[in-house]
């Protein structure tokens, strides 16, 4: 019987009422975790901290969950008055992981997982969107539709033409990082997905499908998870694992 894919999951902070600490305890939504054992995966909860070089010698691919605000002082900017900074141990043991793993690993993103992804490649964020779009119709847990390009290993994905899913952000791609390229856009404009279009799976996507009861879901996860256990295939055969 061939191994599960072992997926590493980053992890994020909540408050501890006991202690008052606000970043006082690590959290994970429970669908990423569903959603990746129901694809066929093994879910490791990364914590803020952990060490990035012994992880990337273990891991077949990597889901980015969604958090707080990445700081923008990443891409030279200076913080947003609406911004929500996400806890920064958790940004830094995540850039670590991104520099210490394979190329070729799998990488999943979702919502702020999409726009790490975007930053680690060298491009910015919209700090607000309110301010660009004039209101504030991405947060608040919508059901929207996006628009997918043609060509795109997001439409091969899903096999449609548009993607649906629940919306909670007020932030979103601006410049594109390197390599990568715009999969699907909002009606007003607000880049939606992205991925690298080369040979390894990077795929971001600004909605959350792990919450949302649509057919995109589980083509996404299965897609991330075929692509996680193609890679250790390769790497078992290669003598590196």
């Amino acid at each position: 019987m061939r191994a599960k894919p072992v997926i590493g999951i980053t992890m994020t902070t909540a408050k501890n009422e006991r202690s008052g600490d606000p970043f006082g305890k690590f959290v994970l939504n429970r669908e990423y975790v569903e959603q990746v054992v129901a694809a066929g995966g093994v879910p490791v909860l990364i914590p803020p901290g952990s060490d990035p070089i012994a992880l990337a010698e273990i891991l077949d691919g990597w889901l980015i969950p969604g958090g707080n605000d990445l700081d923008p002082s990443l891409w030279g900017e200076s913080l947003h008055p609406e911004a929500e900074l996400e806890f920064a141990k958790r940004t830094e043991t995540e850039l670590g992981l991104w520099r210490a793993v394979s190329p070729d690993l799998p990488v999943f993103g979702i919502c702020y997982g999409c726009q790490f992804i975007n930053v680690a490649r060298g491009g910015s964020l919209e700090q607000h969107l309110p301010d660009l779009v004039g209101e504030d119709r991405h947060r608040g847990d919508p059901m929207q539709t996006y628009a997918i390009k043609t060509g795109s290993k997001l439409r091969e994905i899903i096999g449609a033409d548009t993607a649906s899913g629940r919306s909670w952000h007020h932030q979103a791609v601006k410049s594109l990082g390197e390599d990568l390229v715009v999969t699907a856009t909002h009606e007003d404009g607000t880049i939606e997905a992205l991925e690298d279009p080369g040979d390894r799976w990077i795929v971001g996507v600004q909605w959350h499908p792990e919450r949302s009861e649509t057919e995109d879901t589980p083509k996404l996860f299965a897609s991330f998870i075929a692509a996680a256990a193609a890679y250790r295939e390769a790497k078992t055969a290669c003598g590196t694992w």
